[in-house]
């Protein structure tokens, strides 16, 4: 799990300070919606996902830490093991069954802090909003926590597939309103329930990723 000490808590906040400044004089971002972040307890960040600039763009969205999946080999030394630790990150043995990831999930959501997971699963191009995967959703119901969609417009433009260079294209990031836990505490959640919710978070992911879009020019 991550590291919480004086040290870490530091280098995030670091960390992040720097994002928040290359987003802002370099991207020319602008963030809507942060009204709708929770301030305390946990719940999952779901954001579009076209670039890898995406993750650490939405560092924005909260002075809080964010935690992130990563494969377990990034963890092989114990150099880097605090430092993706202590940004948020948490390993997955890639290979396993997603099951154990979806575990690892639940653990750091009951922990308390909030998680990030791309409902459309790996980077995927062009302005429709793919077919989610459940994990999202169900991790949502087996932890008891809600939903907060995330728009990102022009990421793709910035950073897209193939390409290392950052391009100084304008971002806008658009925060939903939080969608609301369906169950908790051991709570049977019906698949129904879960199923409704998806189609419900992929309506909601493409109106704020159509705006932003649109603002980002």
């Amino acid at each position: 799990m991550a590291s919480n000490s004086l040290a870490a808590r530091v280098l995030y906040r670091f960390a992040r300070g720097l994002c928040v400044w290359f987003c802002r004089i370099w991207l020319r971002m602008r963030v809507e919606g942060l009204e709708n972040v929770p301030q305390s307890g946990a719940y999952i960040v779901a954001p579009v996902h076209r670039s890898y600039i995406d993750t650490p763009i939405v560092s924005v969205v909260t002075t809080r830490r964010l935690r992130y999946m990563g494969k377990d080999t990034l963890w092989k030394y114990p150099a880097s093991a605090w430092l993706l630790s202590s940004l948020g990150g948490f390993p997955v043995t890639r290979g396993t069954a997603d099951r154990e990831a979806l575990k690892r999930c639940i653990e750091v959501l009951k922990g308390g802090e909030p998680l990030v997971l791309f409902p459309e699963g790996e980077r995927k191009s062009g302005p429709i909003v793919k077919p989610l995967f459940d994990g999202a959703t169900y991790v949502a119901a087996k932890a008891g926590v809600g939903i907060l969609p995330v728009g990102i417009g022009g990421s793709e433009r910035v950073m897209r597939k193939g390409t290392n260079f950052i391009r100084p294209k304008r971002v806008h990031v658009i925060v939903g309103e939080l969608l609301p836990p369906l169950g908790g505490d051991g709570q049977r959640v019906p698949r129904a329930a879960m199923t409704s919710m998806s189609a419900e978070l992929h309506d909601e992911l493409q109106r704020l990723f159509d705006t932003a879009q649109v603002r980002a020019g």
